[in-house]
Protein backbone atom coordinates (compact mmCIF):
# COMPACT_ATOMS: atom_id res chain seq x y z
CA UNK A 1 0.00 0.00 0.00
CA UNK A 2 1.12 3.55 -0.73
CA UNK A 3 2.27 5.17 2.52
CA UNK A 4 -0.53 7.27 4.00
CA UNK A 5 0.23 9.43 7.05
CA UNK A 6 -2.72 10.82 8.99
CA UNK A 7 -2.97 13.18 11.97
CA UNK A 8 -6.03 12.41 14.10
CA UNK A 9 -7.02 15.24 16.43
CA UNK A 10 -9.72 15.47 19.08
CA UNK A 11 -11.89 13.15 21.16
CA UNK A 12 -10.23 10.12 22.76
CA UNK A 13 -12.37 7.93 25.02
CA UNK A 14 -12.02 4.73 27.03
CA UNK A 15 -15.13 2.61 26.50
CA UNK A 16 -16.34 -0.10 28.87
CA UNK A 17 -18.72 -2.51 27.13
CA UNK A 18 -21.12 -4.69 29.09
CA UNK A 19 -22.74 -7.34 26.90
CA UNK A 20 -26.05 -9.11 27.26
CA UNK A 21 -27.98 -6.30 28.92
CA UNK A 22 -31.75 -6.67 28.64
CA UNK A 23 -32.66 -4.55 31.68
CA UNK A 24 -31.10 -2.58 34.52
CA UNK A 25 -31.39 -4.42 37.88
CA UNK A 26 -33.74 -2.94 40.46
CA UNK A 27 -32.28 -1.21 43.52
CA UNK A 28 -28.86 -2.61 44.44
CA UNK A 29 -29.35 -6.02 42.86
CA UNK A 30 -26.62 -7.56 40.74
CA UNK A 31 -26.75 -9.26 37.37
CA UNK A 32 -24.38 -11.70 35.70
CA UNK A 33 -23.28 -10.82 32.17
CA UNK A 34 -21.27 -12.82 29.63
CA UNK A 35 -18.63 -10.21 28.79
CA UNK A 36 -17.16 -6.93 30.01
CA UNK A 37 -14.46 -5.34 27.86
CA UNK A 38 -12.61 -2.03 27.59
CA UNK A 39 -11.55 -0.50 24.29
CA UNK A 40 -10.14 2.73 22.82
CA UNK A 41 -12.84 4.88 21.27
CA UNK A 42 -13.97 8.35 20.26
CA UNK A 43 -14.29 10.22 16.99
CA UNK A 44 -10.51 10.63 17.04
CA UNK A 45 -9.29 7.68 19.13
CA UNK A 46 -11.51 5.04 17.57
CA UNK A 47 -10.83 6.28 14.06
CA UNK A 48 -7.09 6.24 14.78
CA UNK A 49 -7.21 2.55 15.74
CA UNK A 50 -9.07 1.51 12.60
CA UNK A 51 -6.90 3.64 10.31
CA UNK A 52 -3.83 1.97 11.77
CA UNK A 53 -5.27 -1.50 11.20
CA UNK A 54 -5.93 -0.56 7.60
CA UNK A 55 -2.26 0.28 7.20
CA UNK A 56 -2.04 4.05 7.64
CA UNK A 57 0.63 5.70 9.76
CA UNK A 58 -1.36 7.46 12.47
CA UNK A 59 -0.46 10.25 14.91
CA UNK A 60 -3.00 11.01 17.66
CA UNK A 61 -3.44 14.44 19.24
CA UNK A 62 -5.76 15.22 22.15
CA UNK A 63 -5.99 15.09 25.94
CA UNK A 64 -6.35 12.28 28.47
CA UNK A 65 -6.31 12.34 32.24
CA UNK A 66 -3.27 11.60 34.38
CA UNK A 67 -5.06 8.55 35.77
CA UNK A 68 -5.26 4.78 35.45
CA UNK A 69 -7.85 5.00 32.68
CA UNK A 70 -5.52 7.28 30.74
CA UNK A 71 -2.68 4.80 31.22
CA UNK A 72 -4.89 2.02 29.87
CA UNK A 73 -6.08 4.07 26.89
CA UNK A 74 -2.54 5.06 25.91
CA UNK A 75 -1.33 1.47 26.28
CA UNK A 76 -4.07 0.17 23.98
CA UNK A 77 -3.37 2.83 21.35
CA UNK A 78 0.36 2.06 21.47
CA UNK A 79 -0.36 -1.64 21.11
CA UNK A 80 -2.26 -0.87 17.91
CA UNK A 81 0.74 1.06 16.59
CA UNK A 82 -0.73 4.55 16.96
CA UNK A 83 1.78 7.31 17.75
CA UNK A 84 0.49 8.87 21.00
CA UNK A 85 3.18 11.54 21.35
CA UNK A 86 0.58 14.24 20.70
CA UNK A 87 -1.75 13.16 23.53
CA UNK A 88 -1.25 15.48 26.51
CA UNK A 89 -1.97 14.40 30.09
CA UNK A 90 -4.06 16.66 32.31
CA UNK A 91 -4.53 16.63 36.09
CA UNK A 92 -7.62 18.86 35.95
CA UNK A 93 -10.00 16.23 34.56
CA UNK A 94 -10.29 12.47 34.35
CA UNK A 95 -9.85 10.54 31.13
CA UNK A 96 -13.01 10.69 29.04
CA UNK A 97 -14.94 7.45 29.46
CA UNK A 98 -18.17 5.71 28.54
CA UNK A 99 -20.04 2.74 29.94
CA UNK A 100 -21.97 1.00 27.17
CA UNK A 101 -24.60 -1.64 27.95
CA UNK A 102 -24.94 -3.69 24.77
CA UNK A 103 -28.31 -5.29 24.12
CA UNK A 104 -28.54 -8.74 22.49
CA UNK A 105 -29.53 -7.10 19.17
CA UNK A 106 -26.37 -4.95 19.17
CA UNK A 107 -28.03 -1.68 20.19
CA UNK A 108 -26.03 0.28 22.73
CA UNK A 109 -27.15 3.23 24.84
CA UNK A 110 -24.35 4.83 26.85
CA UNK A 111 -23.37 6.74 29.95
CA UNK A 112 -20.57 9.19 29.17
CA UNK A 113 -18.14 11.41 31.08
CA UNK A 114 -16.64 14.17 28.89
CA UNK A 115 -13.58 14.53 31.12
CA UNK A 116 -10.26 15.55 29.57
CA UNK A 117 -11.70 16.13 26.11
CA UNK A 118 -13.20 19.38 27.43
CA UNK A 119 -9.71 20.50 28.52
CA UNK A 120 -8.05 20.16 25.10
CA UNK A 121 -7.04 23.46 23.51
CA UNK A 122 -5.46 24.50 20.23
CA UNK A 123 -2.32 25.59 22.07
CA UNK A 124 -1.85 21.98 23.22
CA UNK A 125 -1.11 21.03 19.61
CA UNK A 126 2.32 20.97 18.03
CA UNK A 127 1.21 22.23 14.62
CA UNK A 128 4.57 21.42 13.06
CA UNK A 129 3.97 17.77 13.97
CA UNK A 130 0.41 17.85 12.66
CA UNK A 131 1.32 19.11 9.21
CA UNK A 132 3.90 16.38 8.66
CA UNK A 133 0.96 14.19 7.73
CA UNK A 134 -0.91 14.25 4.42
CA UNK A 135 -4.38 14.31 5.98
CA UNK A 136 -5.93 15.80 9.13
CA UNK A 137 -8.98 14.17 10.70
CA UNK A 138 -10.68 16.25 13.40
CA UNK A 139 -13.04 14.31 15.65
CA UNK A 140 -15.31 16.49 17.77
CA UNK A 141 -14.58 20.06 16.57
CA UNK A 142 -17.17 21.37 19.03
CA UNK A 143 -14.77 20.66 21.91
CA UNK A 144 -12.13 22.98 20.46
CA UNK A 145 -14.79 25.52 19.56
CA UNK A 146 -15.57 26.81 16.09
CA UNK A 147 -12.92 29.54 15.71
CA UNK A 148 -10.07 27.36 17.04
CA UNK A 149 -11.14 24.32 15.03
CA UNK A 150 -11.49 26.46 11.91
CA UNK A 151 -8.04 27.92 12.47
CA UNK A 152 -6.57 24.42 12.76
CA UNK A 153 -8.24 23.17 9.60
CA UNK A 154 -7.33 26.30 7.64
CA UNK A 155 -3.70 25.93 8.73
CA UNK A 156 -3.70 22.29 7.66
CA UNK A 157 -5.15 23.05 4.24
CA UNK A 158 -2.75 25.94 3.70
CA UNK A 159 0.06 23.44 4.25
CA UNK A 160 -1.29 20.98 1.69
CA UNK A 161 -3.23 18.57 3.89
CA UNK A 162 -6.68 17.27 3.05
CA UNK A 163 -9.17 17.41 5.93
CA UNK A 164 -12.11 15.52 7.39
CA UNK A 165 -14.41 16.28 10.31
CA UNK A 166 -16.66 14.05 12.40
CA UNK A 167 -19.02 15.93 14.74
CA UNK A 168 -19.76 14.14 18.02
CA UNK A 169 -22.75 16.14 19.26
CA UNK A 170 -26.37 15.31 18.31
CA UNK A 171 -28.11 17.15 15.48
CA UNK A 172 -28.81 20.48 17.15
CA UNK A 173 -29.42 23.28 14.61
CA UNK A 174 -27.55 25.71 16.85
CA UNK A 175 -24.37 23.67 16.64
CA UNK A 176 -23.75 24.63 13.02
CA UNK A 177 -23.52 28.26 14.11
CA UNK A 178 -21.07 27.23 16.84
CA UNK A 179 -18.76 25.54 14.31
CA UNK A 180 -19.46 27.74 11.29
CA UNK A 181 -15.73 28.46 10.94
CA UNK A 182 -15.03 24.74 10.48
CA UNK A 183 -17.02 23.81 7.39
CA UNK A 184 -15.32 26.01 4.74
CA UNK A 185 -12.04 24.22 5.52
CA UNK A 186 -13.52 20.70 5.59
CA UNK A 187 -12.99 18.49 2.56
CA UNK A 188 -15.05 15.62 3.99
CA UNK A 189 -17.78 16.05 6.58
CA UNK A 190 -18.73 12.70 8.15
CA UNK A 191 -22.07 12.94 10.01
CA UNK A 192 -24.75 10.34 10.57
CA UNK A 193 -28.24 10.68 9.15
CA UNK A 194 -29.81 11.89 12.41
CA UNK A 195 -27.22 14.66 12.66
CA UNK A 196 -27.82 15.78 9.08
CA UNK A 197 -31.57 16.01 9.58
CA UNK A 198 -31.18 17.73 12.95
CA UNK A 199 -28.56 20.25 11.83
CA UNK A 200 -30.46 21.30 8.73
CA UNK A 201 -34.13 20.70 9.50
CA UNK A 202 -34.43 18.79 6.24
CA UNK A 203 -36.81 15.85 5.92
CA UNK A 204 -34.47 14.03 3.54
CA UNK A 205 -30.81 13.11 4.07
CA UNK A 206 -29.68 14.08 0.57
CA UNK A 207 -31.39 17.47 0.79
CA UNK A 208 -29.82 17.98 4.21
CA UNK A 209 -26.38 17.03 2.90
CA UNK A 210 -26.73 19.56 0.08
CA UNK A 211 -27.55 22.24 2.64
CA UNK A 212 -24.33 21.33 4.46
CA UNK A 213 -22.43 21.67 1.17
CA UNK A 214 -23.86 25.18 0.94
CA UNK A 215 -22.22 26.03 4.28
CA UNK A 216 -18.81 25.31 2.79
CA UNK A 217 -18.10 21.59 3.23
CA UNK A 218 -16.49 20.03 0.17
CA UNK A 219 -18.24 16.66 0.45
CA UNK A 220 -20.69 15.12 2.92
CA UNK A 221 -20.48 11.36 3.57
CA UNK A 222 -23.48 10.34 5.67
CA UNK A 223 -23.75 7.04 7.55
CA UNK A 224 -27.28 5.63 7.71
CA UNK A 225 -26.97 2.62 10.02
CA UNK A 226 -28.28 -0.55 8.42
CA UNK A 227 -29.03 1.39 5.21
CA UNK A 228 -25.34 2.00 4.52
CA UNK A 229 -24.09 5.41 3.44
CA UNK A 230 -24.83 8.23 1.04
CA UNK A 231 -22.12 10.58 -0.23
CA UNK A 232 -23.05 13.97 -1.62
CA UNK A 233 -20.74 16.36 -3.45
CA UNK A 234 -21.36 19.18 -5.90
CA UNK A 235 -20.75 16.75 -8.75
CA UNK A 236 -22.62 13.61 -7.68
CA UNK A 237 -24.70 11.72 -5.15
CA UNK A 238 -23.64 8.15 -4.39
CA UNK A 239 -25.52 5.57 -2.31
CA UNK A 240 -23.75 2.48 -0.95
CA UNK A 241 -25.59 -0.27 0.96
CA UNK A 242 -24.40 -1.75 4.23
CA UNK A 243 -23.20 -5.35 4.32
CA UNK A 244 -25.49 -7.99 5.82
CA UNK A 245 -23.54 -9.62 8.66
CA UNK A 246 -23.98 -11.14 12.11
CA UNK A 247 -23.98 -8.03 14.30
CA UNK A 248 -22.57 -8.25 17.84
CA UNK A 249 -22.01 -4.60 18.80
CA UNK A 250 -22.42 -1.48 16.66
CA UNK A 251 -20.17 0.66 18.88
CA UNK A 252 -17.50 2.30 16.73
CA UNK A 253 -19.08 1.51 13.36
CA UNK A 254 -19.29 5.21 12.51
CA UNK A 255 -15.62 5.69 13.37
CA UNK A 256 -14.78 2.60 11.31
CA UNK A 257 -16.68 3.97 8.32
CA UNK A 258 -14.80 7.26 8.69
CA UNK A 259 -11.47 5.43 8.71
CA UNK A 260 -12.27 3.35 5.65
CA UNK A 261 -13.65 6.31 3.73
CA UNK A 262 -10.71 8.58 4.63
CA UNK A 263 -8.16 5.94 3.67
CA UNK A 264 -9.98 5.19 0.44
CA UNK A 265 -9.85 8.83 -0.59
CA UNK A 266 -6.20 9.10 0.47
CA UNK A 267 -5.44 6.15 -1.81
CA UNK A 268 -7.14 7.84 -4.74
CA UNK A 269 -10.41 5.88 -4.73
CA UNK A 270 -13.52 7.58 -6.08
CA UNK A 271 -16.39 8.45 -3.73
CA UNK A 272 -18.28 5.21 -4.33
CA UNK A 273 -15.22 3.02 -3.78
CA UNK A 274 -14.24 4.97 -0.66
CA UNK A 275 -17.75 4.66 0.79
CA UNK A 276 -17.83 0.95 0.02
CA UNK A 277 -14.50 0.54 1.82
CA UNK A 278 -15.97 2.47 4.75
CA UNK A 279 -19.04 0.22 4.92
CA UNK A 280 -16.92 -2.93 4.64
CA UNK A 281 -14.66 -1.73 7.46
CA UNK A 282 -17.69 -0.98 9.65
CA UNK A 283 -18.96 -4.50 8.97
CA UNK A 284 -15.77 -5.98 10.40
CA UNK A 285 -16.03 -3.87 13.54
CA UNK A 286 -19.72 -4.71 14.06
CA UNK A 287 -18.97 -8.42 14.42
CA UNK A 288 -17.05 -7.92 17.67
CA UNK A 289 -17.05 -5.79 20.80
CA UNK A 290 -15.84 -2.19 20.53
CA UNK A 291 -13.96 -0.20 17.94
CA UNK A 292 -10.91 -2.46 18.25
CA UNK A 293 -12.92 -5.60 17.48
CA UNK A 294 -11.73 -8.20 15.03
CA UNK A 295 -8.51 -8.95 13.21
CA UNK A 296 -8.35 -7.43 9.75
CA UNK A 297 -6.20 -5.41 7.39
CA UNK A 298 -6.83 -3.51 4.18
CA UNK A 299 -6.44 -6.57 1.95
CA UNK A 300 -9.00 -8.55 3.95
CA UNK A 301 -11.51 -5.70 4.03
CA UNK A 302 -11.14 -5.03 0.31
CA UNK A 303 -11.58 -8.72 -0.49
CA UNK A 304 -14.74 -8.78 1.62
CA UNK A 305 -16.04 -5.66 -0.14
CA UNK A 306 -15.50 -7.36 -3.49
CA UNK A 307 -17.42 -10.48 -2.44
CA UNK A 308 -14.61 -12.74 -1.18
CA UNK A 309 -15.78 -13.86 2.27
CA UNK A 310 -12.73 -15.91 3.26
CA UNK A 311 -11.64 -14.86 6.75
CA UNK A 312 -14.27 -12.12 6.90
CA UNK A 313 -17.56 -11.60 8.79
CA UNK A 314 -20.27 -14.13 8.00
CA UNK A 315 -23.00 -12.59 5.90
CA UNK A 316 -26.53 -12.76 7.24
CA UNK A 317 -29.83 -10.91 7.00
CA UNK A 318 -28.93 -8.03 9.33
CA UNK A 319 -26.85 -5.12 8.14
CA UNK A 320 -24.10 -3.35 10.08
CA UNK A 321 -24.86 0.04 11.56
Amino acid sequence: MTRVEIAVVGVHVLDTHVLGITSIPEGSQGQLVPTIKISPAGTAGGTAVVLRRLGATVHSFGAVGADAMGDALLAMLRREGVDVGGLVRTTTAQTSASVIPVRPNGDRPAWHCVGANAMFRLEDLNLDEVIRSSHLHLGGPEFLGGPAAGELLQYAKSNGLSTSVDILAPGDPGLLQWIADVLPHTDYLLPNDEQVLGFTGAADVVIGARRLLATGAGCVAVTRGSKGAVVVSDAETVEVPAFAIDVVDTTGCGDAFSAGFILGRALGRDLREAARLGCATAAHVATGIGTDAGAYDLDLVEAFASGDDSGSPRRTSRRSE
